[in-house]
């Protein structure tokens, strides 16, 4: 470990868990917990829909998922913050939801890491982009809620994400010409025919 966050420390950290605790009940354990799961469908459901529109940022919108999540993993091999919910002086003072505690890292969180950003390449899309950002939202607000993470892991994600996001989105031109041309020549039904 090169260094450590000691993120429990952090005043604002504590104060997310406490508006967390007001909100506890069972119920809303389960929906965050499975909330947190929809990526796995959201974001192919997202190329997919991307592909039926013909939109050429669908190849920039994969590439920037990709590596959002190759860096943010990255920080957390360095940094090794354990999780809100594997911190004992949390777990004793605090009402922290074990229903998906994991032993993996906390900083920075990937799902703000990775989703955050990919907001950018929905702009042509008013209401997909509406619907995606209060999911975007309430994921968020899970990571916290559910103890996986600190809101300075959730903040660190989403401006990783917003600033990886923003300059794969300025190249995006050449990033969606050379992938379409390699598509054409491999799966030539998946690529964009504009």
């Amino acid at each position: 470990m090169l260094f450590t966050i000691e993120a429990y420390k952090i005043g604002i950290n504590i104060w997310a868990f406490e508006a967390a605790k007001a909100l506890a009940n069972p119920y809303l354990n389960v929906v965050m917990a499975y909330l947190a799961k929809s990526f796995f469908i959201v974001l192919p459901v997202l190329v997919i829909y991307l592909l039926l529109k013909k939109d050429m940022n669908v190849y920039s919108f994969v590439v920037a998922g990709i590596l959002l999540y190759v860096i943010s993993d990255g920080i957390k091999i360095i940094t090794k913050e354990p999780r809100p919910c594997n911190v004992p002086y949390l777990t004793d003072v605090l009402h922290i939801n074990y229903i998906s505690c994991q032993s993996s890292f906390s900083f920075p969180s990937n799902h703000a890491g990775v989703l955050t950003g990919l907001t950018i390449f929905l702009k042509n899309y008013k209401y997909v982009r509406v619907l995606y950002v209060v999911w975007l939202v309430l994921i968020l607000f899970g990571r916290i809620y559910l103890g996986l993470h600190y809101l300075t892991d959730v903040i660190a994600g989403a401006a990783l994400s917003i600033v990886v996001a923003y300059i794969i989105y300025r190249y995006r031109d050449y990033i969606n010409k050379a992938l379409n041309a390699v598509v054409k020549k491999i799966l030539p039904p998946l690529a964009v025919q504009k």
